[in-house]
């Protein structure tokens, strides 16, 4: 299963391991036991002084396997033969088990062993879902450092019959103590936060407590990264806010068009955002939220931040580069069904339609593609435009009118998503050249309709908003409130594209930089 090449980058690996650790392995005579045997065993055999495998567990979900330290009783569980993203997964549990610290501050990891309860956790994911990793690593390494803690990663592919039970149609999903949790990528801080009710509480206070700096920049993707870099560069004191690195970049799968690099992911490209960003001497605060935008009330004076959680951040300048979101069809149904046949990632989610009828809505690149990969999963695809001709880029067209098992509709507008009450079973859409009206049954819809800037958080700011609700800005960057700037998809820029985003971050703050020069300095913290 493991090829030469993998085994001896385990072994690299496995020098890290300082305290011996046991694979247990719960199987019954399905072919994917028989798969989680074979793996099981070649693991224990590229480091047999340090990993032994047993064949005797009878942890409730076969087939699966227990990662332990010798002498214990990690609760960390894989329901699943965790390969394609998911290998990642498999290797820092290992090492984690093993005695190599995770690499996360020495604050959070006493934040986990002070947990005082029972938590049991239970994720369905899928081995193509680029998000679920976040959520398996997050809960395992919990599992690791706190013995009250457990967690098992299933693969929905694998335990078909399960998710079709629990009616689970989006990935990854997460339950604690057998209610529901989280549904969507989630992260270590975002899930502590939900379980440890003073974080929140002692984070805004630590937060408040920062001095001022002399730009600010909200938002993570390609333009706050790279406006970040350029501020930094420039030798002012620079923090960043953001949600989480990488925008909609997370959930972008090839990225073939960022001149000088042949060829990424959007994970990867996340990471290597954060990467250089923290490169530098940024004060990066993620899984930050801003409620509110206070510019700065004269010439020189501080504007300031208010986070959900309470925190005040004041800062000389502003930069704004919030991103955008998936766009909604706004139709009855669609929010009764969303994560119940209702999805937006194709990738993360198809696996979970095998053998289904679906229907992709959005003819431009990003449905088109969307279309294309879900064909070799599920039975059929039906893909829906409103205008009278696709819109993607015609080598995407080619290849999609050449798959045997998707039907095109353009002038298609679809009206409602129907459903029994616990599932989508249907779609109703009408031809607007004709007036006929259809509605097929299906399982799940793709919507791939575009983004709306993340601009909520200003409705009522000096912050000055087009009709589709981007934020104004002329060509240096520059909003209509004082020392304050926007770049990328938040913007009226054109064209949503991650160069572009990243080209417009660096100069949002070269324009701030020239702003701070030709302004004086506030002469206290207001």
């Amino acid at each position: 299963m493991l090829d030469a090449a993998t085994q001896g980058q385990l072994a690299s690996y496995f020098e890290r391991i300082t305290q011996p650790i046991e694979l247990i392995a719960s199987l019954d005579d399905s072919p994917g036991a028989a798969d989680i045997r074979e793996l099981v065993t070649e693991i224990a055999a590229i480091a047999p002084d340090k990993i032994s495998a047993r064949f005797d567990g009878n942890y409730v979900r076969r087939p699966s396997f227990q990662i332990t330290r010798v002498g214990a009783d990690m609760g960390v569980h894989f329901a699943a033969l965790p390969m394609g993203h998911e290998f990642t997964s498999l290797l820092l549990a290992l090492l984690w088990a093993g005695g190599h610290p995770p690499k996360i501050e020495p604050e959070v990891v006493e934040q986990i062993k002070a947990l005082d309860g029972d938590y049991d956790f239970t994720t369905w994911m899928s081995l193509t879902c680029h998000n679920c990793p976040d959520v398996v690593q997050a809960l395992n390494m919990m599992a690791v450092l706190n013995p009250r803690i457990r967690h098992v990663a299933i693969d929905g592919g694998l335990f078909q019959k399960e998710v079709e039970e629990r009616q689970i149609m989006a990935v990854p999903k997460t339950e604690l103590n057998g209610a529901d949790f989280s549904s969507g990528r989630i992260e270590l801080g975002e899930i502590l936060a939900k379980i440890d009710t003073g974080a929140a509480r002692r984070e805004a206070a630590r937060l408040s407590e920062k001095a001022p700096f002399d730009v600010l920049i909200v938002g993570g993707g390609p333009a706050g990264a790279a406006a970040a870099v350029y501020a930094a560069r420039k030798g002012i004191r620079t923090g960043i806010v953001a949600e989480r690195f990488g925008g909609q970049t997370m959930d972008t799968m090839g990225i073939e068009n960022f001149i000088s690099v042949l060829e990424t992911q959007g994970p990867k490209f996340a990471a290597a955002l954060e990467a250089h960003v923290k490169a530098y001497d940024v004060d990066v605060m993620t899984l930050q939220r801003v409620k509110q935008l206070t510019p700065a009330s004269a010439p020189g004076a501080y504007a300031t931040l208010t986070l959900d959680n309470g925190a005040e951040l004041k800062s000389r300048t502003i930069i704004l580069a919030t991103g955008a979101r998936w766009r909604n069809m706004n139709v009855p149904g669609e929010d009764t069904y969303k994560t119940k046949g209702v999805a937006y990632c194709p990738h993360c989610d198809g696996p979970l339609f095998k053998g289904k009828d679906v229907a992709v809505i959005g003819g431009g690149n990003s449905g088109v593609e969307a279309a294309i990969d879900l064909a070799g999963i599920v039975k059929s695809v039906t893909l829906l435009e409103f205008a009278d001709q696709l819109k993607a880029d015609q080598v995407l067209v080619d290849k999609l009118e050449s798959l045997p098992n998707v039907s095109i509709h353009v002038n298609a507008l679809t009206t409602e998503v129907t459903g029994d009450g616990q599932k989508m079973t249907g779609l109703k859409w009408k031809d607007r050249v004709t007036g006929e009206e259809h509605a097929p049954a299906l399982a799940g819809v793709f919507v791939q309709i575009g983004l709306v800037p993340n601009t909520e958080f200003l409705r009522g700011s000096p912050v000055e908003l087009s009709r589709f609700g981007e934020i104004i800005i002329d060509a240096k960057c520059a909003t209509s409130a004082h020392g304050v700037f926007a770049a990328g998809d938040v913007t009226t820029v054109p064209y949503k594209q991650i160069i572009i985003a990243a080209g417009e971050g660096a100069k949002a703050a070269l324009s701030a930089f020239d702003h701070l020069i030709r302004t004086p300095a506030p002469t206290q913290a207001a």
